[in-house]
């Protein structure tokens, strides 16, 4: 009789403080008979911390599609392997791509084991629109690649994530001026559920000024957030302009316009502005 084909568990771990791991990732640590991990020694101090026995096998950018045909061939004799990365979710900005996706082809079970992520803890705290958001992973080394980088991203995709280093940072706050300009509004998170943990909020003149008071800020993993542009007044969205027009023939002009500015999240002036043309336009 056949064996069942293993499983593929990609698990989440901590991006920082170990109390973040979910029980349902430490169960999965301790029942699987493989640990597939970026590095080895790395998840061997988590493994040591969570008092889990497990076999090891290392998985990363050099070997990846190399090493994912043995993987495969233990899942499909029946062995269950999970893949974590150094910290926080596999695939993001970490290795795992391409074995997820060659399991897939062979047709490997693939769960997933939600936990910690770095982008999203970011944004989470970071006051920015959260309803659109580009993730771009790491930015690239070179000053004149960053800004292509950054170019490249379209209009009207929100709140624009990124990972940098502190090695680079200050040089990146200069690229996104160079970019967007010096008025954009930044936050950039360090340390997430680390000791030092901080958000900084401002342009990026006075996030280098942060920075600059103290070397020991220019250390650890950083998350840079770059706000969406700003919504000039001629730009209201048409659901908003539809919803105006029908208050306007029950409210008068500046119930009506506060009234559709809080429905939308659109700016109250500029939508009374627009109330008001059309009333002149309709006398």
């Amino acid at each position: 009789m056949a064996k069942d084909n293993g499983f593929l568990y990609v698990v989440a771990t901590p991006i920082g403080n170990l109390d973040d791991i979910s029980q349902r990732a430490i169960s999965t640590l301790q029942q699987v008979d493989w640990i597939a991990a970026e590095d080895t020694r790395h998840t061997g101090k988590l493994l040591q911390h969570l008092g889990i026995s497990a076999k090891t096998i290392a998985l990363h950018d050099h070997n990846e599609k190399q090493r994912a045909a043995s993987i495969i061939q233990k899942c499909l004799a029946g062995e269950h392997v999970a893949l974590v990365s150094d910290a926080g979710t596999p695939l993001i900005s970490d290795p795992g791509y391409s074995l997820v996706r060659q399991c897939r082809d062979a047709g490997v079970r693939v769960i997933p084991i939600p936990g910690p992520c770095a982008l999203i803890t970011a944004l989470c705290a970071a006051g920015l629109p959260t309803d659109k958001f580009h993730f771009i992973g790491f930015l690239l080394p070179k000053s004149q690649q960053r800004q292509n980088q950054l170019a490249d991203i379209p209009n009207g995709v929100g709140t624009i994530i990124c990972y940098d280093t502190a090695r680079r940072i200050k040089d990146t706050l200069l690229d996104v001026v160079a970019v967007f300009g010096a008025e954009r509004e930044l936050v950039l998170a360090k340390e997430l559920t680390k000791t030092f943990e901080h958000l900084e909020y401002g342009t990026a003149a006075q996030i280098t000024a942060w920075l600059e008071q103290d070397p020991q800020r220019c250390q650890g993993e950083m998350v840079l957030m770059i706000a969406p542009t700003p919504k000039a007044d001629s730009e209201i969205s048409d659901s908003a302009q539809t919803t105006l027009k029908l208050l306007l023939a029950e409210l008068p002009v500046k119930k009506a316009a506060a009234l559709a500015a809080e429905i939308h999240g659109e700016k109250k002036n500029a939508l009374y502005k627009l109330a008001l043309q059309w009333a002149g336009e309709s006398e």
